[in-house]
């Protein structure tokens, strides 16, 4: 049995890393979060030391590195807003554990050479949350591919929309310092997924970026992607509105649909238990799809050509 400890356990990811850590049959010995809204705790543990104060749990994990083996900090799962996520996984490894971080795992590529560093001087490790790619669906798409072994260029359209409140533009997720915005906060996975089964960046375009939404076009090295994301609640599809739905996910390769819309609640529970046998994903795996979202959020929109453009931009 390994311990965990969990920073950011009030947020929104937390209770599937909650999930992970039970169901891998380990122990959660501390959280800390600046919210004291955490009664989610006795879903899944008993007997956790809670504290809302980063310098009291810093201070509580260095005491059990030093005088408690059996409750030291194996891991250290971070759920913590973007910005802060450099922080925090360096803060696990100085106290000897490995960091299980959310994504994006840094807003920076630079970052990614300091923990690089970080890491290889600790002897510990750095994981990232990249949850798409161990869905069936994705790994079945991933197969498909390298099957195939086609010559020509897939074609592919992304479209993910997930509404959201005024309250979004408010926190630190409408923040583009902190969150890294749209494509950062809500789009690297997607982009992470795509570089993974496609092949490296080419050549990208930005054609439309604001708070709310973005749109643009990549050349990867096996397909032409156009891209769309979205929080506004106006451009979900009028079947999905007439559902109740507030999310939208839509992957089509060749024109056929990708049908990957379930089996996301189980999926962080896989993560871990490739993470505690030894595998999982690292650094080098992240900085790619960082590496995109970082240029993504500095480039200058264009107009971008008639085949290039998304089909829910042009509307």
């Amino acid at each position: 049995m390994k311990n965990f400890a969990i920073i950011g356990v009030a947020g929104y990811i937390a209770p599937r890393h909650l999930q992970a850590i039970r169901d891998t049959g380990n122990r959660l010995v501390c959280a800390l979060d600046k919210s004291d809204s955490v009664g989610i705790l006795d879903r899944y543990f008993e007997e956790v030391d809670f504290f809302t104060e980063f310098e009291r749990f810093d201070r509580h994990v260095e005491k059990l590195r030093r005088s408690d083996p059996e409750r030291r900090i194996h891991y250290v799962s971070i759920c913590s807003p973007n910005y802060l996520h450099d922080a925090h996984i360096r803060f696990a490894l100085r106290v000897g554990a490995d960091a299980i971080c959310e994504k994006p795992l840094v807003l920076n590529p630079w970052n990614c050479d300091a923990l690089e560093d970080m890491e290889r001087d600790s002897g510990q490790r750095v994981y990232n949350v990249l949850q798409l790619r161990v869905h069936p669906a994705i790994l079945a798409l991933k197969e498909k591919v390298e099957r195939e072994k086609k010559s020509r260029r897939y074609s592919i359209d992304l479209t993910y929309i997930t509404g959201r409140g005024n309250w979004y533009f408010f926190s630190w997720k409408g923040d583009l310092a902190k969150s890294g915005g749209i494509a950062t906060n809500i789009g690297i996975h997607f982009f992470d997924m795509l570089l993974w089964i496609f092949g490296a960046v080419e050549r990208f375009e930005v054609h439309y970026t604001d708070q709310k939404k973005a749109a643009g076009f990549l050349q990867l090295k096996r397909a032409d992607v156009r891209w769309y994301l979205s929080l506004d609640r106006a451009d979900l599809p009028a079947e999905v509105r007439q559902e109740g739905k507030t999310t939208y996910r839509s992957i089509t390769v060749d024109g056929e649909e990708v049908e990957f819309s379930g089996g996301f609640t189980d999926l962080h529970t896989v993560v871990y238990r490739d993470i505690l046998a030894g595998r999982g994903y690292g650094i080098r795996d992240a900085r790619p799809s960082i590496e995109l979202c970082y240029r993504i959020r500095h480039a200058k929109p264009t107009m971008g050509s008639e085949r290039e453009v998304h089909p829910f931009l042009k509307k």
